[in-house]
């Protein structure tokens, strides 16, 4: 089968980083679904996991955390699905990705794909969707219900993969008034067409431009960009006993300190560790990417989209790991078909 993978880590600029390679065709077994891929969706991690490092693999390294496509086939143990089922998900870091014609995933981080959408549109949501919903519904507890309704949540980094379903997650399903951080013309409209109540500046004085709209505080800080440039505008903005979530790592510690006078929590998410972990509440991603497909066929949220860069290919891939890597995407890179 065809795929693209990696044996060396270097620059996205070295036409070696990401190559066209021929790979066999794996068998499903256990609990996994052997999928046929349509399309894939590039995010950051993408980029990290590839960065530039002194390792070599033996064998080629496939990446890939974002897919739609057909189930193939199915292992003994499958109970969710079945072959010809159209499916979406965002994978499992610690398993060969999903960047090749057929891939191995285990049915419980799995979601039916969304009805109304085609491959391409439904590929660009499950790393990013699982991510927002788990940080927001998750780790910082606000109800998916709207029982929260009329709260003030901030996201940092608004018009970026996450911030684009955090911000429709936030408004739209949990009744949040949003403020969503924006730098350039088109990320701002690209925010406030998805939902986005008000618009701050990331490269300004976050605390300063809230208390200019009226938001001296708010109960919920989303930091999807940068954590140790903006912690400490969040943890001057949120509430006493509010909230943090972030899903950035940090290169520096991180003044926690700052939140004690308020008790208010700090949260990470990180949405692959239910299959990095096996943990006994894997099944979680898949009922949850079943909520979000249910919600799209709703019309309630939409893809979050941005570019098509075509074909998947490593030429095409690598144009999606540059554009990632220069920090100014709006919405989400796919590809699609071989």
């Amino acid at each position: 089968m065809k795929a693209i993978g990696l044996t060396r880590y270097l620059p996205i600029s070295n036409p070696e980083s990401l190559v066209d390679i021929e790979l066999a065709k794996p068998t499903p077994t256990g609990r996994d679904l052997l999928v046929k891929i349509e399309a894939i969706a590039v995010n950051p991690v993408d980029t990290k996991v590839r960065a530039p490092k002194d390792k070599v693999e033996d064998a080629p390294r496939v990446l890939g955390w974002d897919a739609a496509g057909v189930v193939e086939a199915v292992g003994p143990d499958v109970t969710l699905f079945k072959a010809g089922d159209p499916v979406y998900y965002a994978g499992d870091i610690t398993r060969q990705g999903a960047n090749s014609e057929f891939h191995l995933i285990d049915e419980r981080i799995v979601g039916a794909k969304p009805k109304s959408l085609d491959f391409t549109c439904a590929a660009a949501l499950p790393l990013t969707t699982i991510t927002a919903w788990e940080a927001l519904f998750e780790r910082l507890g606000v109800s998916a219900e709207g029982k929260d309704a009329g709260k003030s949540v901030l996201i940092i980094g608004g018009a970026g993969g996450v911030g684009s379903i955090g911000i429709q997650l936030a408004k739209r399903v949990a009744k949040l008034q949003v403020i969503a951080t924006a730098s350039r013309p088109e990320s701002v409209k690209w925010a406030e067409d998805l939902g986005a109540d008000h618009i701050v500046n990331h490269f300004g004085d976050i605390a300063q431009q809230m208390k200019d709209i009226g938001f001296a505080q708010v109960d919920y800080v989303l930091i999807f960009n940068d954590t140790d440039r903006h912690f400490p505008a969040a943890a001057e903005v949120v509430k006493p006993q509010g909230g943090i979530c972030t899903i950035v790592e940090n290169a520096k510690p991180v003044a926690v300190e700052l939140l004690k006078s308020k008790s208010a929590a700090f949260h990470w998410e990180f949405m692959f560790t239910r299959a990095m972990f096996k943990t006994p509440d894997m099944i979680e991603q898949h009922k949850l990417l079943s909520e979000v497909a249910r919600l799209i066929d709703a019309g309630t949220i939409r893809t979050t989209l941005g570019r098509n860069l075509g074909t998947i290919n490593a030429s095409n891939l690598r144009e999606a790991h540059r554009l990632l890597e220069e920090g100014r995407t709006v919405g989400k890179l796919v590809l699609t078909g071989f």
